[in-house]
């Protein structure tokens, strides 16, 4: 069978790692040289421990809150854009309580089963991405944050996970390196870390030495249609012939759905972060501080990243490095005598994370075109559920039963 997949991240990367291993012939398409996606730039987290969608209750009324803060973790630009108000609009709708309820088992199972694979990814050989499954610490310093932390535990409890409340003398003996500044803190033992970049470009290379084609700096600019089957995929004036598609082109998957009239609610949510080596900042676990919602990934042994925000924002929009600033004077406020300078603007890394209007991802095979099968809208989750996406994209094109129910993440849920 002849795939062809557009998208080079870790999701198109992880369905090439299934499909060719399945004995099929695959192709990945992608409009930049791969070398820099959101894949690249993220915190490494593997994290069952995210089992919240991004649509929540209240986090409108605070996005509303934050919309003149240009240092703010999350931000919406007003726009009349018809894309990103039927995306809004329907975000709200999604943000209840019951929503936050029904996503977390399949984010649990999706998550676990991605944390399987990394681990036997760990025994591929040429296969390199520095996994650390030692746990995640997620800081608080607000007493309402510390009613939300003690919510968090029996939430993770009720379905099976494992997160202890840590006081500020255990969080210190854990952080012993520098003074902190936090009341307490979640521990999350069963999540893990690692180094995208090394994950991506030893994936990278390992795919090419088993065949897969790859043809970086190349537009998708259509599909060839017969009946209720895609043949062909238009590239740069070429057409490509295909058997099955896979279309995990990250935050401009929408634009290619909509091509073969199946309609994503999408956008791309911006974040920023900033990688330094041998620092003289130590952690011991990867953080996330709950309130600035920054996370801090030591990485590689002699690495440490600063990375956050969420910005929906049209695609085209020039970064703002306040954003920056915020990220990183936020992390001064939990490690008081931790002084990193803002870096130059070519040290910043931003991306577009793919969002959907509900939290959860795309994955499912299109009703209009069975042999079409999309697989985005990870957010943040890009990395954590890459491997078990991989996987379930191969199980979806070659008619397999998928490893888990994916009904929740059905491709046009949203009609």
């Amino acid at each position: 069978m002849e795939v062809i997949i557009t998208g080079g991240g870790i999701i198109g990367l992880s369905s090439a790692f299934y499909l060719q291993q399945a004995g099929h012939n695959v192709t990945v398409v992608d409009r930049t040289d791969m070398s820099d996606s959101c894949s690249y730039g993220n915190a490494g987290y593997v994290a069952p421990s995210h089992f919240v969608p991004l649509a929540t209750p209240g986090i409108v009324k605070q996005g509303l809150k934050w919309m003149l803060n240009s240092k703010s973790p999350f931000y919406v630009k007003p726009s009349l854009n018809g894309t990103l108000i039927n995306w809004g609009l329907k975000f709200m709708k999604s943000a209840t309580q019951a929503h936050v309820e029904r996503s977390a088992i399949p984010l649990r199972d999706i998550s676990l089963l991605s944390k399987q694979l990394y681990e036997e990814w760990t025994n591929v050989p040429g296969l390199s991405f520095a996994y650390d499954p030692q746990g995640m610490l997620e800081f608080f310093n607000t007493e309402e944050n510390a009613r939300h932390a003690e919510e968090s535990v029996k939430a993770a409890a009720a379905i099976g996970l494992e997160a202890r409340l840590i006081d500020k003398a255990t969080l210190q003996q854990m952080e012993p390196d520098t003074a902190i500044n936090a009341l307490g803190a979640v521990y999350f033992p069963g999540d893990a870390q690692l180094y995208p970049n090394l994950l991506m470009k030893t994936l990278l290379a390992y795919l090419k030495q088993k065949g897969v084609k790859f043809l970086g700096n190349k537009e998708v600019t259509g599909f060839v249609t017969s009946g209720n089957k895609v043949t062909g995929v238009k590239v740069n004036g070429e057409i490509l012939p295909a058997d099955h598609v896979i279309i995990a082109s990250g935050a401009w998957s929408a634009e290619l759905t909509r091509q073969l009239r199946v309609n994503i609610p999408l956008v791309g949510g911006r974040g920023y972060s900033v990688t330094y080596e041998n620092a003289p900042w130590k952690f011991r676990h990867p953080v996330i501080l709950s309130e600035a919602r920054v996370a801090i990934s030591p990485m590689d042994g002699n690495k440490v990243r600063f990375g956050g925000t969420m910005e929906i924002t049209p695609l085209n929009t020039p970064p703002r490095m306040q954003r920056v600033e915020g990220i990183l004077e936020s992390v001064k406020r939990y490690f008081p005598a931790y002084d990193i300078p803002m870096p130059s603007a070519d040290k910043v890394w931003y991306g577009y994370r793919p969002c959907s209007a509900d939290g959860l991802p795309y994955i499912g095979n299109t009703a209009r075109f069975p042999n079409v099968t999309v697989a985005t809208g990870h957010a943040m989750l890009g990395i954590s559920l890459g491997p078990a996406t991989g996987k379930l994209v191969s199980e979806l094109a070659t008619g397999q039963k998928p490893s888990m129910d994916i009904t929740p993440f059905k491709v046009e849920r949203f009609g």
